[in-house]
């Protein structure tokens, strides 16, 4: 079984991004999914259920921290790691996203190799870039 990852994000230029930090991961047969609201989003990770979930936060439709909720407490898919990445970087959005169950917060801008490195380690990939 394949591995997935998921990008949830409204804004064109940091989904494409993120596809591009994430590519190379393709070559370890790694299929990569775009979302263009929580709403999509949501849909697609029922449909899908990636390994791994890029969520923004402010989002039309859904927010990240609805869709996260609904992910990780309403469905259950515990095992779908969820990383929140948003311009939001307050003390209080974080301490949010912890409690809709989120595994990660990330803060834009965000560092290209970190999000690669932390993506190889999530889905069990270790091999040299």
């Amino acid at each position: 079984m394949s591995k997935k990852i998921l990008i949830v994000d409204d804004e064109v230029h940091i989904r494409l991004l993120l596809e591009q930090t994430l590519e190379e991961l393709e070559d370890a047969g790694v299929e990569l999914l775009v979302a263009d609201n929580g709403e999509s989003g949501l849909e697609k990770i029922k449909s899908e259920q990636p390994n791994l979930v890029f969520l923004d936060v402010m989002m039309p439709k859904l927010s990240g921290f609805d869709v996260c909720n609904e992910v990780k407490n309403v469905l259950g898919m515990k095992d779908i790691y969820i990383i929140m990445l948003t311009a939001k970087g307050q003390e209080f959005d974080q301490k949010k996203g912890k409690e809709v169950g989120a595994d990660l917060y990330l803060t834009k801008p965000f560092d290209p190799d970190e999000v690669l490195e932390k993506s190889q380690e999530v889905l069990g990939l270790v091999y040299e870039l």
